[in-house]
């Protein structure tokens, strides 16, 4: 053998070497497909068959390869003629051709597939055959399906979408999310989620972080959060959240891709359903405090059972003041106080009517820097009116009084308020009826006690954040107290005192709705303690 023989020997193996390789290699591309393929030559002849065509059919590669066409065997004869023409003219076209065709199984069975037919041609341009690849038409649609909601959830959807990924940053946010968020949809995008959120950032990243682990909850939560954004319009709001944890559908073993977070605001129907839930529970607690009351035989002592059942849920102190006022006057007669408020009533009936509303107050004179709750006025039974703000109007005095108030001070003076019923400051337990020493308690000037007595209504007051320590000391008040709210006690067209309800720092300031049902509470309170009074004649 000659050294050229030699090397045209050597160079025939290793050609034949790389042709077994690549035809190995596109086996192995051919089987590893997702969607089913079979190559037809220039002649019809069957050239490949994958695995996945395999499993549509159930033909075998080694049964399907070398048949010519697929007429009687894999599509029936009625449809042949069509499949047959359709591959024809993507053989003679540029492109891919889409089709739909009715295959038939090696059991008898017709499948419908989605096919898309290219032609395939030799180094020279030449057509040398065409590739068929198909799949299940309901396949195709499950996934052209999965596409358009995936696309409709971030264009369209009424709910927030947010896609957090595995390091708990949004990845992909939908315009309801973003608007709800505050700031942009490209803003978002890899921030964490505390730059977002100024409260309710824990509760969320836990529950991220519990989907990544172990899965979708069984049932959606309730979050609170606060929004660190200006632009939000309410910054804390309630959000009804679904978890849905998001896993890569190409890996053999299920790989967290994160987790895809939806979320409606349920602000005003969460609110509205505590309100509902507030006002059932407050007309229960109405309903057994008279049912209480009615088996008590000294009428003090069911004022002081009304007191009791008010301050379930409502407040942590409750205070009774009564009046030191003259005994009643027989029927008819008309007492020295009342003849002075027939005569305001009068007087100021225009202002009274201008001015309806409860008196929110900073607390009075004691301290010029305390803060005023927000102006939000309740109802008042029948007295003059004040601004129903923080801050008088101009030309009126401090502290919201009018002429007319003035003019009452002056010729009734300061009321002389006695402690009546009182809840215990320490340990909780029923309300103590004080003996009738006679002393009056040590109110100052300008007190929302005196302010309630005097304008027949409720007076609301709140400490402030940057009120001094000793607010509660100065309004003779159990200490800890922050929210006050001082409501009148009327019985018989009669002013006899006051009720007062403090709330400690836990609480939220007193609100109307919280005045509407303190004037309820005090006026059962104020008939049984007038009863009381009648009883002791």
């Amino acid at each position: 053998m000659t050294a050229s023989s030699a090397s045209s020997a050597s160079s025939a193996a290793r050609c034949s070497v790389d042709e077994t390789d690549d035809s190995g290699l596109l086996a192995a591309l051919l089987d590893g497909m997702d969607a089913a393929l079979v190559a037809f030559a220039a002649d019809g002849t069957v050239t490949h068959w994958n695995h996945e065509a395999e499993r549509i059919l159930g033909w075998t590669t080694a049964e399907a390869v070398g048949r010519t066409g697929l007429a009687g065997w894999a599509v029936r004869k009625e449809d042949a003629d069509a499949i047959e023409a359709a591959l024809a003219a993507a053989m003679r076209s540029p492109g891919r051709q889409v089709h739909e065709f009715a295959l038939l199984t090696k059991d008898g069975h017709r499948v419908l597939v989605r096919t898309q037919s290219s032609a395939v041609r030799a180094p020279g341009g030449r057509v040398a055959g065409v590739y068929c690849a198909f799949s299940e038409v309901h396949t195709q649609m499950d996934l052209e399906r999965s596409i358009a909601l995936s696309e409709a959830l971030f264009e369209d959807a009424s709910w927030g979408v947010v896609l957090i990924d595995a390091d708990l940053r949004p990845a992909v946010v939908n315009a309801h999310a973003a608007r709800a968020l505050g700031v942009g949809r490209t803003a978002l995008l890899g921030r964490p989620l505390g730059e977002l959120l100024a409260q309710g950032v824990e509760e969320l990243e836990c529950a991220l972080q519990h989907v990544l682990a172990e899965g979708a909850p069984q049932a959606v939560a309730d979050l609170w959060v606060t929004l660190r954004s200006e632009e939000a319009e309410l910054p804390r709001r309630c959000w009804r959240s679904g978890f849905v944890r998001l896993s890569s559908p190409l890996a053999e073993e299920p790989v967290p891709l994160g987790v895809a977070w939806l979320f409606q605001d349920v602000t005003d129907a969460k609110r509205a359903e505590t309100e509902g839930s507030l006002l059932r529970f407050r007309a229960h607690q109405l309903h057994r405090a008279g049912r209480a009351a009615a088996e008590c035989p000294d009428p003090a002592e069911a004022a002081a059972v009304h007191l009791d059942f008010a301050l379930a849920g409502f407040a942590d102190h409750g205070l009774v003041d009564l009046a030191a006022t003259p005994a009643p006057r027989p029927y008819g007669a008309v007492a020295d106080g009342d003849a002075y408020d027939a005569y305001d009533e009068v007087e100021v009936h225009g202002e009274a009517e201008a001015h309806d509303g409860a008196y929110d107050t900073g607390g009075g004179a004691p301290a010029a820097s305390e803060a005023s709750e927000a102006s939000d006025t309740s109802r008042v039974s029948e007295g003059a009116g004040a601004t129903g703000g923080a801050a008088p109007p101009s030309g009126a005095p401090e502290g919201g009084a009018t002429g007319a108030d003035r003019g009452r001070r002056a010729r009734r003076g300061t009321p002389r308020l006695v402690r009546t019923l009182a809840s215990p400051a320490g340990s909780p337990g029923p309300s103590e009826t004080l003996s009738a020493s006679g002393i009056p308690t040590p109110y100052v000037p300008g007190h929302p006690a005196f302010q309630a007595y005097e304008r027949r209504g409720s007076v609301r007051t709140s400490a402030g954040p940057a009120s001094p320590a000793g607010w509660a000391a100065a309004r003779n008040w159990p200490d800890g107290t922050v929210h006050g709210l001082c409501v009148v006690l009327r019985s018989r067209g009669r002013t006899l005192g006051v009720a007062t309800f403090l709330r400690a720092p836990a609480r939220r300031p007193f609100d109307r709705a919280d005045a509407d049902y303190a004037e309820e509470v005090a006026a059962r309170i104020a008939t049984a303690l007038d009863l009381a009074g009648a009883a002791s004649l």
